[in-house]
């Protein structure tokens, strides 16, 4: 696979200023049992790394000595990691909203079955990934089968209560299929909502849209079709500087499998530390009052790939950063 960190390493991007720490975002490890074509961590079903008990401990800690809001879980599927249900029962105990990002399809398979139930039970919030409506988008972008299985999953969440009961959140999640920005995202939504509603009887709240960021396996996939130039092109010919000042690497940290920090989940898979006086950090010299402040302080470590969350309307794991209108 072609590296794309070399190609973006020197930046005029921004000088980012980070702001109190409000979310903890956590990959839970690379195993998945998909291999999508836009994963930026290139996850599937033959890795083998997975957070550690012990650093499932560390982050409970952590949520508790901070006071954090929220606890944000992605993969891989992380809800293959052991520990997941685990980590999700502590931080709720806690008073800590949690987002399970969910590729939909891993609540059809053998074993976690009855995960759709644990996720109402704990009153986790759910960010499921349906890159289209139509099935022959979503299977060529994530494999055959995949689109019958996320229906059958949606239809499972929304009849326990999902996108219908007001505490029991789900959002769906869209990246292009290509090198393109996303469309307006409220118009998008209204899409999804008539089409899903019509078509298959489904409810969601609201629909997030993701920047396909030129990075793992779409930056080589990119590379490979000649088309790197031009699609850093359009994401810095359509950079807006209002996305600035809303960019979630500001409050969030991010915590790979192994328990290292980065500024964003896109930092991390370039190996990119926290711009610090250190080289890597890790959860346990966040429990330290120094160690949080010497991160606290830090600017954001950035990279040309920054000009994925500023481009048109902006990207954020919590979708645009601003609005159509």
């Amino acid at each position: 696979m072609l590296d794309s960190k070399p190609l973006l390493i020197e930046t005029d991007f921004p000088v980012t200023k980070r702001v109190p720490l409000q979310t903890l975002q956590v990959n839970m490890g690379y195993l998945c049992n998909l291999s999508c074509s836009h994963c930026h961590v290139n996850a599937g079903p033959r890795r083998t790394e997975l957070l550690s008990l012990k650093n499932t401990e560390l982050i409970l800690q952590i949520l508790e000595k901070y006071q954090l809001q929220c606890l944000d879980l992605t993969g891989g599927a992380p809800e293959m990691n052991p520990h997941f249900r685990s980590l999700v029962i502590g931080a709720r105990k806690l008073g800590v909203q949690v987002i399970d990002r969910c590729n939909l399809s891993i609540l059809q398979q053998p074993g976690y079955e009855d995960m759709a139930e644990f996720l109402a039970a704990q009153g986790v919030s759910v960010v499921a990934s349906l890159p289209c409506y139509l099935e022959d988008n979503v299977n060529a972008q994530r494999g055959n089968g995949v689109f019958d299985d996320s229906i059958d999953a949606l239809h499972k969440l929304n009849n326990l209560g999902y996108g219908v009961k007001p505490e029991l959140s789900l959002d769906l999640a869209y990246n292009p299929t290509g090198a393109f920005l996303p469309p307006p995202q409220e118009a998008l939504e209204a899409d999804y909502k008539r089409e899903l509603a019509e078509r298959y009887g489904i409810r969601f709240n609201r629909l997030l849209t993701i920047t396909n960021m030129p990075i793992a396996r779409f930056g080589s996939m990119l590379q490979s079709k000649g088309l790197f130039a031009d699609y850093m092109r359009l994401l810095k010919d359509n950079f807006s500087e209002a996305n600035l000042t809303t960019l979630m690497c500001r409050s969030l940290i991010s915590v790979d499998w192994q328990g290292g920090l980065y500024d964003c989940d896109f930092n991390q898979m370039l190996e990119l530390p926290i711009a610090s006086d250190r080289v890597r950090w890790h959860l346990r010299d966040l429990l330290s009052d120094s160690g949080y402040a010497s991160i606290a302080n830090s600017d954001i470590a950035i990279g040309d790939h920054c000009y994925g969350c500023t481009a048109g309307q902006g990207s954020s794991c919590s979708g645009a950063l601003i609005s159509d209108t």
